[in-house]
């Protein structure tokens, strides 16, 4: 079978997946030279095969399907093991089936390190057993969007794959804590699991899961709606290395889970509650004290917070770069005025929604070490209090790349154009509703065209 027909993207990425259906290597078609082109094998008499296998590593999956069809000892050289120790197949997605994973397993073996299946959506259970029984070495592994798969899969890692690091099992649908217990119980040295939007997923499973695998340095469970602080509680007691913690929308959680987080995990640098609409200022006073080193911090639509509980994080915690506070609705200038002059390193930023931010808080920001050095993005989307002023002093922030301006009333078009002027690589996102026509009055006097007489 032909590995690629044409050369379109298309038709390589078909008969790439044509390729990886295969186990037995193919016998590549004849090819028929001119007397006078040179040797077809020369590169392979001067290069040994283990400097080829070298050159080969660094190609991707269509272009070594692409090479296999040279000729026999570039088929056997391409279709070794080792060059696909990290395969990535989400440029397939649409047409890899569950034979395609077993047959590329086949051909790996122990050499396969890590593999993307991401929205693969036809890959099943049984395909994922085969990959678990001849990749023992597997240590990152993407089942993103894999919905057919269930906790049998899981299962299957639990048994043969000791050495998984990485796992991301977000948005299979069917996975439950069966799935956190067998990878607890066999796969102790997990890093990083990503289990967002598995909402079948309890306080049970996690709590299982953290208690064994204290090497977890990201736990990521956006949307993981069951979860409380029965199981957030067990994080900060057991993972003490946990470096990046994603809790998006877990709403049930409160106070209480973030200040054992800011207790047993000092080294987080990446925290994001945001959705998590039970907090107060009392998680920010605890962060503040006991995680110093976050740089991400993602709080949107914790209505609650306050001026007050961002002074007190932000006067422990000078590391921030990116922080995102829409709709945290009770901030003021004091805010802004604190992370200017507390936080020299932030990049980007989101105030959408803080409807009670001046062009005063802008001021101070543009006009602070990080407006001169490392401010790139800055959301104000639906910012009513926000005015031209603003932009002025914005455009003294030489490394802005993205303004969002959306629903700022008191924005003008005149303004807009002056910043970007200034600011050439500046791309401003914003909105202004056509003009409504106006009504005609009572009483007006009628217009008439000159064609018409009135007698």
């Amino acid at each position: 079978m032909d590995l690629i027909q044409g050369s379109g993207g298309g038709d390589a990425h078909a008969n790439g997946v044509d390729r990886l259906n295969q186990h037995q290597t193919a016998k590549p078609k004849r090819q028929h030279h001119h007397t006078n082109a040179p040797s077809a094998n020369l590169i392979d008499k001067i290069l040994p095969k283990e400097l080829l296998l070298r050159v080969f590593s660094y190609l991707d999956v269509v272009s070594l399907c692409r090479c296999s069809r040279v000729s026999r000892y570039w088929n056997q050289v391409a279709l070794d093991g080792s060059n696909w120790q990290r395969v990535d197949l989400f440029s397939f997605q649409r047409d890899i089936e569950g034979r395609v994973v077993e047959n590329l397993s086949k051909r790996c073996g122990g050499f396969m390190k890590s593999l993307s299946l991401r929205n693969c959506l036809f890959v099943t259970d049984a395909a994922l057993k085969t990959l678990a029984q001849n990749c023992r070495n597997i240590e990152k592994l993407n089942l993103t969007g894999c919905n057919k798969i269930t906790d049998a899969t899981c299962q299957n890692l639990g048994h043969y794959s000791h050495g998984l690091s990485q796992l991301n099992l977000e948005s299979c649908e069917s996975i439950t804590d069966g799935s956190l217990i067998a990878l607890s119980e066999g796969c102790p040295k997990i890093e990083t699991i990503a289990i967002s939007w598995c909402q079948k997923i309890t306080d049970e499973g996690v709590t299982l899961f953290v208690q064994k695998c204290p090497r977890l340095i990201s736990f990521v469970a956006k949307g993981c709606n069951k979860l409380t602080d029965l199981s957030v509680k067990e994080i900060g007691a057991y993972c003490h290395r946990l470096k990046s913690l994603n809790l998006q929308d877990c709403s049930s959680i409160t106070d209480e889970s973030v200040m054992k987080i800011s207790q047993g995990c000092p080294l987080l640098t990446s925290v994001c509650f945001s959705g998590c609409i039970l907090l107060t200022d009392a998680s920010l006073i605890s962060l503040g004290k006991g995680c110093n080193t976050i740089r991400t911090f993602e709080v949107a639509h914790c209505s609650q917070f306050t001026d007050n509980g961002f002074e007190t994080l932000m006067k422990n915690s000078h590391n921030f770069e990116r922080m995102d506070l829409e709709e945290c609705i009770q901030i003021t200038d004091s805010t802004i005025n604190h992370l200017a002059m507390q936080c020299p390193r932030l990049s980007q930023l989101s105030l959408s929604y803080c409807e009670l931010v001046t062009d005063s808080g802008i001021h101070h920001l543009a006009s602070s070490a990080c407006g001169a050095d490392t401010l790139t993005v800055l959301e104000l989307d639906n910012c009513p209090l926000i005015s031209d002023l603003s932009l002025g002093h914005l455009a003294a922030c030489p490394r802005l790349r993205r303004l969002d301006l959306y629903d700022c009333q008191q924005i003008s078009r005149t303004a807009i154009h002056q910043i970007q002027n200034s600011l050439p690589n500046l791309k401003v996102h914003a909105y202004f509703a056509p003009n409504t026509p106006p009504t005609s009055g009572a009483g007006r006097r009628r217009r008439y065209c000159r064609c018409c007489v009135v007698i």
